[in-house]
């Protein structure tokens, strides 16, 4: 336990070595996966007044929104914005990508009803960046732009998914 919450928090703190660190330990998936699941529900938690069903879609929709935004950045990285040195498979790529959700466990400070958007805001541009960190670690990339490209691209294509989920789920309820 201990080894996990220094990792958050090396993580949190855009340490650039974890990253490296998490890249190379095939153990750390499952660690990956839970900080993901955390700050999802942390997310979830942080939307306050909205009850259980506010807390479950804040949740499930943090979740989704995340394993489309790791699929995004593996294919963009690998594939399209790829350098002679980038070797990555998922795996690694989800190691990396899970510990830069670290910084989302704030979001549960969203709670506190009139800081709620400053939160979200603020826990939303730094997984960015620590997403970035992780991104050009786990790709070796030499320049941080390309990395910045990668996550760029693929945040804009993850918003546009969610919004189109978003409209699908909006039209079912009301047809309920």
């Amino acid at each position: 336990m201990n080894q996990f919450l220094s990792r958050i928090l090396r993580a949190s703190r855009l340490d650039v070595s974890l990253y490296e660190e998490v890249e190379a330990d095939k153990t750390a998936f499952k660690q990956a996966i839970l900080v993901v699941v955390l700050s999802s529900i942390a997310a979830g938690l942080g939307v306050g007044s909205a009850g259980v069903g506010g807390l479950v879609m804040g949740a499930l929709f943090a979740l989704t929104g995340w394993f489309i935004w790791a699929y995004l950045t593996y294919w963009i990285g690998t594939k399209l914005f790829a350098e002679p040195q980038t070797h990555s498979d998922h795996r690694e790529l989800l190691r990396t990508l899970g510990f830069s959700s670290s910084p989302g466990l704030i979001r549960i400070l969203g709670v506190i009803s009139p800081i709620r958007e400053i939160v979200f805001f603020v826990s939303s541009i730094w997984m960015l960046v620590a997403m970035i960190v992780a991104v050009r670690q786990a790709l070796d990339y030499k320049s941080t732009w390309r990395a910045i490209g990668v996550c760029g691209v693929g945040w804009i294509v993850q918003i546009l998914i969610l919004a189109i989920l978003l409209g699908i789920a909006g039209k079912g309820v009301g047809a309920l």
